[in-house]
């Protein structure tokens, strides 16, 4: 179903086509409607109403009486509160039944039934003009409208803010995805990259990811447009939030995809992604997301043996950053740094010597159990500790079964 979007419903035109709606709602009750054709038959939304009476079988709430000014307050007031609007118009005739005062409401039932001829032909010409105003957009109309705002330089920051949260929300649907690029709109959300407001940026860099994750035509459009460069120097912003979305769109952007993914290494991806996992003071959701793309990285290797694995994975400095990670009090991270190990262990080289004598994986998976002895008397994270020290265990017989291949010695 499209969605209203708010912030076009709070203008001065909200209470007339509200007070559209009661004169609706009265004449629906009175059943005087019942030859007008209420239906939209857009490619966007469908929309059915069947007139009633009070025979009907409608059910009407008491409420507290009020007249029509206090109605469309009260309607106004719960719109405030509601993401994306009423989904059609029988929800807000549905409302509006359930928010009038039972009288008052049959009152105008009786009203409309006197009406005349001419009047009721006025009435249901108001009608036809109050359903032309509250037609639903098609998605593809308010993501031109989102992006005719970003194309205005002179619309104000909190508008331009607005405009991206909207295509936020559009742009998740494949569809509506490979749409945006039709509409000249990733040169748009990618240039705003770039804004000086790092609130700008980083909901930009939210829409990029959400638009490019498993969708390879955008993917590759928004590489073609050289964002991926600019994303990357994001992840090093000193504010968390700009840095885990931007993190976020590269991992959309490479994630099963080999083009995305030399791009990415040719731009010094490895340096970037050591810098984060060796810097103790970086967000840990950060630190968290950043091992988990090396863990994907390193299966998606598993899936396409026939390509050269990338030389991070035997970088001595890139292998130890990971197994310091075991160290941490954290231990979500914990886990996540132990399903990268593993997964580079299965690797053709798997650089067990390396992991052993360079990085101490042997001495920082023993210290692991020792911790994970204590955490699981603790009742708040004792189940998850459990599956962390079983994971630790499932790569300590891997780490050397390994280390015996490279060596020609058995498994110790």
């Amino acid at each position: 179903m499209v969605r209203w979007s708010s912030s076009r419903f709070h203008n001065g035109a909200f209470g007339g086509l509200l007070a559209g709606v009661l004169v609706l709602l009265a004449l629906v009750v009175s059943g005087v409607t019942a030859d007008i054709q209420l239906n939209e038959t857009s490619s966007s939304a469908g929309l059915s109403w069947t007139p009633g009476n009070e025979e009907s079988g409608i059910v009407i709430p008491k409420s507290d009486p009020g007249n029509e000014s206090s109605v469309i307050s009260a309607i106004v007031s719960e719109q405030d509160q509601l993401d994306g609007g009423f989904s059609s118009l029988e929800g807000m005739l549905q409302w509006a039944i359930g928010h009038s005062d039972p009288a008052a409401l049959k009152q105008s039932a009786q009203d409309a039934q006197r009406l005349s001829a001419a009047e009721l032909n006025k009435r249901q010409m108001e009608i036809k003009e109050l359903m032309e105003k509250l037609k639903m957009p098609s998605d593809a109309q308010l993501m031109q409208t989102a992006l005719d705002d970003l194309k205005n330089s002179s619309v104000p920051i909190e508008d331009r803010h607005r405009a991206l949260e909207e295509l936020l929300v559009l742009v998740e649907p494949i569809d509506n995805a490979n749409d945006l690029a039709k509409l000249g709109g990733l040169a748009l959300v990618v240039g705003e990259l770039n804004h000086p407001a790092s609130d700008i940026r980083t909901i930009s860099a939210w829409v990029i990811g959400k638009a490019s994750q498993n969708n390879a035509l955008v993917q590759k459009q928004v590489l073609e447009l050289g964002a991926l460069s600019t994303l990357m120097k994001m992840v090093l912003s000193n504010s968390a939030d700009e840095a885990i979305k931007a993190l976020y769109a590269v991992s959309a952007l490479i994630r099963n995809n080999v083009a995305g993914q030399d791009l990415f290494f040719s731009e010094a991806g490895d340096k970037l992604l050591m810098d984060v996992l060796s810097n103790s003071s970086s967000n840990i959701r950060l630190r968290r997301k950043t091992v988990s793309l090396v863990s994907d990285l390193a299966e998606g290797q598993l899936e396409n043996p026939v390509r050269e694995e990338h030389s991070c994975f035997g970088n001595q400095l890139f292998l130890k950053s990971i197994v310091d990670l075991t160290m941490s009090i954290d231990l979500d991270l914990q886990e996540k740094a132990l399903l990268a190990i593993k997964n580079i262990l299965q690797l053709k080289t798997g650089n067990a010597v390396i992991l052993k004598d360079f990085c101490g994986l042997d001495d920082a998976l023993e210290r692991m159990t020792q911790e994970l002895d204590g955490v699981t008397a603790e009742e708040s994270d004792g189940d998850f500790a459990v599956s962390v020290e079983n994971l630790r265990r499932e790569v300590q017989m891997t780490f050397h079964k390994k280390l015996g291949e490279e060596t020609g010695v058995g498994a110790s």
